[in-house]
């Protein structure tokens, strides 16, 4: 068939023998890619009369959307929540390691820090494509310091803070900037809490709820002013409560906006979540469940200490705690691991495992058009995974950017 090069003179690649994820199955179909996005042939055979200009033989692989991480504090040394002469170097070292383990986007993390911290970091933050230097960046996840001082978790008590009478106002004064930020996780039951909510959502930014001891009254509220996420769920909030679930049972609300979908993370690395309460959450919201990482510093590293912000972290084995406690701070999973743990953990399919860690991100942020997704148009940011999912290599935009070195196609 003759290629017709009127419409683009970029290379047509298709992707063949292989099962990809479209529309929640797994399905044998050839992936077609061009100038990075993701093709329609039948447009391409019937409105172009074209055809493939390199052919790629998967052997029988599973394609699936990038994995998005909308939590990672940093990893390999780099802590995102500390200035540092290097900090852009060091973003761009996490982004580049991370490809190998199928995150293709994701939202450096900071927690609770001094407004100084906030002026000087944010502003090296920026939005932008992924590509063979590494996963692309969709803006910061500020989470804190506006959090319980009961649920702080590993957050340094020292820079917690409340809303005064100018609520937004301390916010941004607090920040310096929002141009960069896609999620802030607060605390719903301050007050103020609200108005600031509603200021944050106009602006397109992503409301989460955590490190609180709101009631379920408290969460509700604040979804119906626009919230839409859990940061970790069961984590760093008040544990369930039949007569009163507190933010967990947002997942089984009745009110939730029309419309309105609420999604919340969780940190699958058998060690944050037993593995009961990750089956009671997706069982009771399957939709909304979003796998994060959480990772800190030291993932990637040997054990021993490491830094989250302010506070000195101990690494023992998959565990993380504040030094000289037993207080979680952090973890060193990382996302593909996450994703086999939580379909082992749950018993749920390929297609839900993989969906949790990208489809699931990307409607979270509103970003489904072009990322999570392997529809025709979609950015062509995509993993090849054997059956145990195991990434074989990641694809950004339709180039290789990470190779399983044993891998021979």
């Amino acid at each position: 068939m003759p290629s017709n090069k009127s419409v683009s003179d970029a290379p047509i690649v298709q992707f063949t023998n292989c099962r990809i994820l479209r529309s929640h199955q797994l399905q044998r179909e050839d992936l077609w890619v061009r100038e990075g996005k993701i093709l329609n042939p039948e447009k391409l055979f019937f409105d172009e009369k074209g055809s493939a200009d390199i052919q790629l033989d998967c052997k029988g692989s599973i394609i699936a959307p990038g994995f998005i991480d909308v939590q990672i504090n940093g990893g390999f040394g780099v802590d995102f929540s500390l200035a540092t002469d290097d900090f852009k170097s060091g973003i761009d070292l996490v982004s580049q390691k991370i490809l190998s383990y199928g995150v293709t986007s994701f939202c450096p993390t900071l927690v609770t820090s001094p407004p100084s911290l906030y002026h000087q970091v944010l502003p090296q933050i920026s939005i932008r494509n992924g590509g063979a230097h590494g996963a692309g960046i969709l803006g910061a996840h500020l989470e804190g310091p506006f959090i319980s001082k009961e649920k702080k978790g590993a957050h340094p008590e020292h820079c917690l803070r409340t809303f005064e009478a100018g609520a937004f106002q301390d916010l941004l004064a607090t920040y310096g900037s929002l141009d960069c930020v896609r999620i802030v996780t607060l605390a719903p039951e301050m007050k103020r809490s609200s108005e600031v909510i509603q200021e944050l959502t106009k602006q397109g930014i992503c409301v989460s709820l955590g490190h609180s001891v709101a009631n379920l009254s408290q969460a509700e509220e604040a979804v119906q002013h626009g919230a839409t996420f859990i940061t970790h769920l069961f984590n760093a909030m008040l544990p369930f409560h039949h007569r009163d679930p507190g933010i967990v049972g947002l997942l089984t609300s009745d009110k939730i906006p029309a419309g309105r979908r609420v999604f919340y993370g969780m940190i699958s690395d058998g060690i944050h979540t037993n593995p009961a309460a990750l089956r009671i959450a997706h069982r009771a919201h399957p939709k909304g469940l979003v796998l994060v990482t959480d990772a800190i510093a030291g993932l990637g590293l040997a054990p021993g200490r490491h830094t989250l912000g302010q506070q000195v972290v101990e690494i023992d084995g998959m565990n993380t705690y504040i030094a000289g406690t037993k207080t979680l701070s952090g973890s060193v999973a990382t996302m593909d691991t996450c994703v086999r743990h939580f379909q082992d953990a749950t018993g749920c399919s390929a297609e839900t495992a993989l969906e949790a860690a990208s489809l699931h991100p990307a409607q979270l942020l509103g970003i489904e058009h072009k990322k999570g997704t392997l529809n025709y148009d979609a950015d062509a940011d995509f993993l090849v995974l054997n059956d145990s999912l195991y990434v074989q290599a990641t694809y950004i935009a339709g180039e290789e950017v990470w190779r399983q070195d044993t891998l021979v196609m």
